[in-house]
This record gives C-alpha cells, structure tokens and sequence, in this order.
C-alpha cells in the first residue's frame, strides 16, 4: 500500500501522504455525489429499466457528466486542493478533447 500511495505521490506532484488521501477523497466524494445527481435527473425525468439505454446516456453526458466536473472542482477547493483539481482537470479535458478533434496534418 505505501509502494502505492508513492507512486501516487510522485505521479501527481504532492509532497505528503495526506495530500495524496485529500485527493482520493475527493474523487470518492465526488464521484458519489456525481451518483446522487444522476439518480436526481433519471427521477426528474422520469426514467425506468424500459427507458432506452442510448436517451440515458445522452443524458449522462448531458447532465451527469459536466455535474462531475463542477463538484470535482468544488470539492477540491472546498477540501483546499483546487490547484492540484484545476491542473488535473485541465489535462483530463485536453485528453478528451484529442479524442474527439482530429488535428489532421497535411502530407
């Protein structure tokens, strides 16, 4: 557990071990308030096990998906680690974002 909880440290650029706990508390808060937010919105909306799996995941992506981004950035101030929240979630929109925008060069 310490060999993780190293490699966590280093990859991410904190200095302590508390820091890198900090951290993973909030991504486990936040991802279970992202789970509150979507069973909110199903409800909302009035959502089954009929309801097709493609309108729940235009949903997701719709609602559920930016919800996890605006807790995660809250939570991170909240907690004191928006610096560490900001940067991470800068490069993890960057990497999305090469996903799906194709910066084709021309041969």
């Amino acid at each position: 557990m310490n060999k993780l909880f190293h490699k966590l440290k280093e990859r991410w650029g904190v200095d302590s071990f508390w820091k890198v706990l900090l951290i993973l508390i909030i991504f486990a808060v936040t991802g279970m308030s992202a789970l509150a937010v979507r069973k909110f919105a199903f409800e909302f909306l009035g959502y089954t096990d009929e309801t097709s799996f493609w309108l729940k995941a235009i949903t997701w992506i719709v609602v559920v998906f930016p919800s996890y981004q605006i807790l995660f950035l809250f939570y991170g101030l909240l907690f004191g680690q928006f610096e560490f929240v900001w940067e991470f979630e800068k490069k993890s929109l960057s990497r999305l974002k090469k996903v799906f925008v194709r910066t084709g060069k021309s041969d």
